[in-house]
C-alpha cells in the first residue's frame, strides 16, 4: 500500500494545474500517515494534506455509495481521457437515480454533534 500511495502522489504534482494548490484528502489509514508518504507530500509545496475525522460517518456513506459503482462499472473500465471518465461517472449516477433509495439517518443531530465534540481534540492536535 505504501508504494501505491507514493506512486499516486508523484504524478499528482506533475499533472495538476500549475497555479492553484492541490488539496489531498486522506483517511486515517496507516499507510497515509507513514513517514515516507508524509515526507513525499511535504516536499510538494502545492499539496496540502487533510485527514478526515476518525469518526466521519458522512464520509463512510460517500464511500459506501461509490464502492459498488467502482466495483461494477469503473474498476475494469478503460477510459481514454478525463472527459471520458467523467461521462462514465455521470452515466453511473444517472442510472442510479432512475431508482434511487433515500438515505435514512439513524443518529439524531444531537448524537452527531456530540461525536464532533468528542473528535475535536484529536482533529485540533492533528492540524497543529
Amino acid at each position: 500500500m505504501l508504494q501505491q500511495a507514493l506512486k499516486f502522489l508523484r504524478p499528482v504534482e506533475k499533472a495538476g494545474p500549475k497555479s492553484p494548490e492541490i488539496h489531498l484528502i486522506l483517511d486515517n489509514y496507516a499507510t497515509h500517515k507513514h513517514p515516507k508518504v508524509l515526507d513525499g507530500i511535504e516536499r510538494q509545496k502545492r499539496i496540502s494534506r487533510h485527514f478526515t475525522p476518525t469518526r466521519a460517518s458522512w464520509l463512510n456513506l460517500v464511500e459506501r455509495f461509490f464502492s459498488p459503482r467502482t466495483e461494477q462499472r469503473l474498476r475494469r473500465g478503460v477510459f481514454h481521457s478525463v472527459p471520458d471518465l467523467e461521462r462514465h461517472l455521470q452515466d453511473c449516477l444517472e442510472t442510479y437515480n432512475e431508482h434511487p433509495r433515500p438515505l435514512v439517518w439513524t443518529k439524531t443531530a444531537d448524537e452527531i454533534l456530540q461525536k464532533v465534540e468528542q473528535s475535536r481534540p484529536v482533529l485540533t492536535a492533528a492540524s497543529s
